[in-house]
């Protein structure tokens, strides 16, 4: 029960994300005589995605151990704005370089792009419904994204590429291993779009640090939810919605 209350939250919000990916194409038509879903699937498939996400995280909220502290707290807000630093800077320096239209090569996978395609609530000319899609990706991307990868990441896999063939919940919390750093940082970064391979592997390696240093699954939600809220206020801040 404990494996699958740390892995079915993360199955369902990945499973929303492959529709998306796939099933969005197909409905897509970027047309102003659109209507709003088709415009942009995201605006539809988000919500419903916190909301199924959401319901199974209360499902199993009692089978996650936090251990929320005020000190590794703060720690955690230190790492997430660290680390979304390092996530962001390549798409400043683009700016600040006078860089335009499309990076190729190590530029690009270094992250040195415009990132302006991506989710835009502008979509919405009616007051409501933009804010009402800004809330909802915010609660996504600084909630709803920072409990379900850390749940998983720090929670379940860390524990079980250490003993995948044995009692991985007799693994520690937080264990450092060399096993451990390399297939879960590998991994985090392959769960990302290339153009964000770089920022994701600094992330996930302070992410790590951050793990195996204060052995506290809190710190790490924190981290996540500071850098990803830190990530959307520039996105909404500078036109970079290919962000998030």
């Amino acid at each position: 029960m404990f494996g699958r209350a740390h892995v079915a939250p993360f199955i369902a919000f990945m499973a929303f994300l492959m529709l998306l990916q796939f099933g969005g194409v197909l409905i897509e038509w970027k047309h102003p005589a659109a209507p709003w879903w088709r415009q942009d699937p995201a605006q539809l498939v988000y919500p419903i995605q916190v909301i199924v996400t959401g319901f199974f995280l209360i499902r199993y909220w009692t089978y996650y151990t936090f251990n929320w502290s005020l000190k590794w707290g703060f720690v955690g807000v230190v790492f997430g704005a660290v680390g979304i630093g390092f996530w962001l800077l390549p798409t400043t320096l683009y700016d600040r370089l006078g860089l335009t239209g499309e990076t190729e090569g190590i530029l690009r996978y270094l992250g040195v792009a415009a990132r302006k395609e991506g989710f835009d609530p502008g979509i919405f000319q009616n007051p409501a419904a933009y804010w009402t899609s800004l809330v909802m990706r915010f609660i996504r991307a600084a909630v709803i994204v920072a409990l379900v990868e850390e749940i998983f990441w720090r929670g379940f896999m860390m524990r079980f590429v250490m003993d995948w063939e044995g009692n991985y919940w007799k693994q520690p919390f937080g264990r450092a291993h060399w096993k451990s750093y390399l297939i879960v940082t590998g991994l985090f970064m392959v769960a990302h779009a290339p153009v964000d391979y770089a920022g994701a592997f600094v992330y996930g390696s302070l992410t790590y640090l951050l793990c195996v240093w204060s052995k506290n699954l809190g710190a790490c939600v924190i981290m996540h939810g500071v850098a990803n809220l830190l990530m959307g206020l520039y996105a909404m801040a500078y036109g970079k919605y290919g962000l998030w």
